[in-house]
């Protein structure tokens, strides 16, 4: 039976890690993901 609530659920586009996932504005990506693809989706702050 899959999840249905709580980190389990949740996992990184890019690298599949269900740790340091950042949900703001729909994104789940890890924060090391984040920083590579920050640039590109134009986040100013990882420039």
């Amino acid at each position: 039976m899959p999840k249905k609530f709580g980190k389990g659920t949740r996992k990184c586009k890019n690298c599949g890690t269900h740790r340091g996932i950042i949900r703001k504005y729909g994104l789940y990506y890890c924060r090391r993901c984040m920083r590579e693809f920050a640039q590109k989706l134009g986040f100013k702050k990882y420039s």
